[in-house]
């Protein structure tokens, strides 16, 4: 169990001198308790997900863990697999783990085997970061992490001698980045191609080729159809409380950062996205916002391709990293250009 004080905590001399006792006001379940005078505690047994059980043949799959933002001490986990030829550059792609800004890192059993799986399959190199978790850190802290994230690949792709990774000079290809994220991962897959898009965020001479949203975390104040589908790893209680522990204080689920539609967000019309796919599980509470979320983006002309997962739940690849072979075929076929119109279902 791990304790933190948020900061921004401040007193007034017309308190009394013995103030309450703290008490607590969100409890998270198994994942943390915020106290009243800011304190998060921490409960490092949260992880309720089965354990993966990782096939012999991944362990060609080397990896490293590497420091991307030393002030902070943030890391980021390098996955590189045997290339098909001695020497050949592969395509790089960034991942972001999910669990609602709230919970979740690379070096968890689940998240770990999904990058293992990647890599292999992909034949790419994949770079699995961690950021900075709510409530200690609100958002848009995580955004901002990703954002240093892509800034460190830039700088990779331009590096010379000891000031780039030498795995990254010998294998990555970044005229071909790709980004990806599951859950709340593929909501900052979103920020960061936004970003991108606009401007805000410049990663020449690397190149992003293209954004992989997996079941991504959107909402919005406005209740859907699938918010009526029970879970059993995401529930709407849930789902709502974890919002309230990642927005900004006194932001609702139609905040910018939760509803990419929402009244107070950025138009996208002019916005000059990279080419995205969208996949989404039909028994997802949040499907419906996933769906809305492409089919919206296609009707502006963006490239979208939307693929729904037929009787799965939300989180699915995390939950089961080697249990559906169709999720990364899906995200070979959009990174290398095999089939591409869009996809209704799978």
């Amino acid at each position: 169990m791990s304790q933190t004080e948020l900061p921004d905590q401040s007193t007034s001399p017309d308190m009394a001198s013995s103030p309450p006792a703290p008490y607590i006001v969100e409890d998270y379940g198994r994942n943390l308790q915020l106290l009243s005078d800011g304190t998060v505690i921490r409960f490092e047994d949260y992880n309720t997900l089965p354990p993966p059980v990782l096939p012999p043949a991944l362990s060609v799959v080397q990896w490293k863990d590497v420091v991307y933002d030393s002030g902070l001490g943030l890391k980021l986990r390098v996955y590189k697999p045997p290339a098909a030829v001695a020497g050949e550059k592969l395509p790089v792609l960034v991942y972001f783990h999910g669990g609602g800004y709230v919970i979740g890192s690379f070096e968890m059993d689940s998240f770990h085997a999904c990058c293992l799986r990647l890599a292999y399959e992909l034949t790419a190199v994949v770079l699995s970061a961690d950021y900075r978790l709510a409530p200690e850190h609100r958002l848009p802290a995580a955004h901002d992490d990703a954002a240093t994230v892509m800034s460190w690949v830039r700088d990779q792709a331009v590096a010379t001698g000891d000031a780039g990774d030498p795995w990254l000079a010998e294998s990555a290809d970044f005229s071909r980045v790709f980004v990806s994220g599951d859950s709340a991962g593929a909501g900052i897959v979103h920020h960061v191609a936004l970003h991108l898009g606009s401007g805000q965020l410049v990663v020449d001479p690397a190149c992003v080729a293209g954004c992989a949203l997996l079941f991504p975390c959107f909402d919005g104040v406005e209740r859907t159809r699938s918010k009526a589908l029970p879970g059993p790893y995401l529930t709407l209680p849930y789902s709502h409380q974890g919002w309230r522990l990642a927005l900004p204080q006194g932001a609702t689920r139609d905040h910018p950062l939760a509803n990419p539609f929402g009244p107070e967000s950025p138009a996208l019309d002019a916005v000059a996205l990279p080419p995205l796919l969208v996949v989404v599980a039909q028994l997802d509470l949040l499907r419906d916002r996933d769906v809305d979320y492409a089919t919206r983006l296609k009707a502006m002309g963006k490239q979208v391709e939307l693929v729904e997962f037929e009787g799965q739940h939300h989180g699915f690849f995390a939950v089961e990293p080697f249990g559906d072979d169709k999720l990364v075929r899906v995200v070979k076929r959009f990174m290398y250009g095999i089939g591409g119109d869009a996809a209704a279902s799978n």
